[in-house]
């Protein structure tokens, strides 16, 4: 299924007790405790690059940062940069160069999009990310974790969302880890998008995993699990 070096996939989401990532209005999920939203951040740390969909990025308006220091000086001794590098993905291109992930330079962004970009966003663009265009309507997945393995040296990349990208690195067998906090909130909706998006189509063949740890804070349950890779 895959050739060459690609660089290990680790996703992190926070799902309620039915499943859902977020209301049916996708916005920003918002319902777990302050411990989830620190471990968001130290699974972070773990990366040498973030990974996020335009969308989401978008909708949160993520500045893809690690606030804490402490986290950033065991980056440090780990031989890593203080800040993970940041990856956008977005096929259509349409990518405003006014969000907050654009306002700061504490680490390098890398966006791949396809030549859909307007030229316009191009050129916006330009200055402050490196643009990686792959030719199409969209972005080839094993050519950009090769490329961001070999041109960045991105062993561990950590994707936080959203949940359509993952459900395609899950279907392509590009996930190796999964973390999931299981918060104690019950949303309903059958428009409410769950951990592979919207309602839809089964995929291509069921994921199995295999639980590594579990821990319980509060009325939390975190999980992390690995994904046997398809032989």
């Amino acid at each position: 299924m895959r050739a060459g070096k690609l660089s290990s996939v680790a996703v992190n989401f926070a799902i309620t007790w039915d499943g859902k990532v977020s209301t049916r209005n996708f916005t920003p999920a918002d319902f777990t405790s302050s411990r989830d939203k620190r471990r968001l951040l130290e699974i972070r740390a773990t990366g040498d690059a973030l990974l996020v969909a335009h969308g989401t990025l978008a909708k949160d308006n993520m500045g893809m940062g690690l606030p804490d220091e402490s986290l950033r000086r065991q980056r440090t001794r780990r031989g890593q940069a203080p800040y993970p590098l940041r990856v956008i993905i977005s096929n259509s291109g349409r990518i405003n160069p006014k969000l907050k992930v654009f306002q700061s330079d504490f680490s390098p962004i890398v966006i791949y999009s396809t030549t859909q970009m307007p030229p316009k966003t191009r050129t916006a663009l330009a200055g402050k990310a490196a643009l990686h265009l792959h030719a199409g309507g969209t972005v080839d997945l094993q050519e950009m974790l090769l490329h961001l393995r070999k041109v960045y040296e991105v062993k561990r990349l950590v994707c936080e969302g959203g949940p359509s990208l993952f459900r395609s690195l899950l279907a392509a067998g590009f996930v190796d880890e999964i973390n999931l906090t299981l918060s104690p909130r019950i949303f309903g909706g059958a428009g409410a998008p769950t951990l592979t998006g919207p309602p839809g189509d089964f995929l291509p063949h069921s994921v199995s995993c295999k639980l590594m740890e579990t821990k319980i804070v509060g009325d939390e349950c975190f999980l992390r699990y690995r994904v046997p890779r398809q032989k």
